[in-house]
């Protein structure tokens, strides 16, 4: 029983991670004005930023359809899928995984596994990948999802914003009164909860002061665990501070494997320009031995 292996553009999967693990990516739309495109098909970075520079008008996202993730899980089902582990966007930043599941108890045609990543980006990107590599080791869905569960689990996220304007407009920071007040020549400090929503956690004054206080989380989590750590250093268009910030972690922990990351617009429309974050977890491809 073939199983497929479904996820949407939020994750930054590279085209060779989606060509290698046999990927299924659906994209989302980012809303330009009155223009309307899909994301990493039609919008390239280049153009985004420079809306969002210049633009009084924001950018704004449109979820995935249900028409979309039919025709998508239909597509799958013709070239002989049965099982589909589709893997989403944080439900406590969008309701499409609200939707989602609605749609699949009416769906027939395959045995649909949603998974709620609780996070974007590389944490959502490394479990398809997880997913993707298990799925070609011949493991089952429910053996995947197990795995799965165990790295989501085994997840810590820390990250930090240029500016905090872009999370307040769009409704996306569940404790804004935590930052609130004095931002002027701030950085606000931020992850994920539990429930997969964003949340403030604190405030420095520098770039370089959020990589400390990222070291600072990170260095006892790493020191205690009794399993390879995959770390991933995540940027919105600052490529020079995150391979700066790669060479440090990399002194810092040098046993531990670290990758990097970008986010495109569908986030950024929501973090701005410049964020820089950190994501660590039991490393996949231990997971997948």
């Amino acid at each position: 029983m073939p199983t497929a292996v479904v996820t949407d553009t939020a994750a930054y999967l590279t085209p060779e991670q989606i060509e290698e693990y046999h990927i299924t990516v659906l994209p989302i739309t980012v809303i330009l004005g009155d223009k309307q495109y899909k994301e990493t098909e039609e919008l390239g970075l280049n153009t985004f930023y420079d809306y969002l520079k210049n633009e009084k008008e924001l950018p704004t996202t449109s979820q995935v359809s249900m028409g979309q993730i039919k025709e998508a899980y239909d597509n799958l089902v013709d070239q002989g899928y049965d099982n589909i582990i589709s893997i989403h966007l944080s439900s406590g930043i969008t309701s499409f995984m609200d939707n989602l599941r609605m749609f699949c108890k009416e769906y027939d045609k395959a045995k649909v596994y949603p998974f709620d990543s609780l996070v974007a980006s590389a944490g959502e990107a490394d479990l398809a990948l997880l997913a993707g590599s298990m799925v070609q080791a011949g493991k089952n869905p429910e053996e995947i999802i197990e795995k799965m569960k165990q790295m989501r689990a085994s997840r810590d996220v820390y990250f930090a914003v240029d500016d905090l304007k872009h999370l307040m407009r769009t409704g996306r920071l569940s404790n804004r009164s935590a930052v609130i007040g004095n931002l002027l020549n701030i950085k606000p400090m931020l992850t994920f909860d539990p429930e997969g929503k964003i949340i403030a956690i604190g405030k420095e004054r520098t770039m370089k002061r959020c990589l400390k206080a990222v070291i600072n989380k990170m260095e006892p989590e790493i020191n205690q665990s009794k399993y390879p750590i995959h770390a991933t250093v995540i940027d919105a268009n600052n490529q020079a501070t995150s391979d700066n910030w790669t060479n440090e972690l990399h002194e810092k922990f040098p046993k531990i494997r670290i990758t990097q990351s970008h986010l495109g617009p569908a986030i950024s429309v929501h973090t701005g320009e410049k964020t820089m974050g950190v994501l660590w977890e039991i490393d996949w491809q231990y997971l997948n031995k």
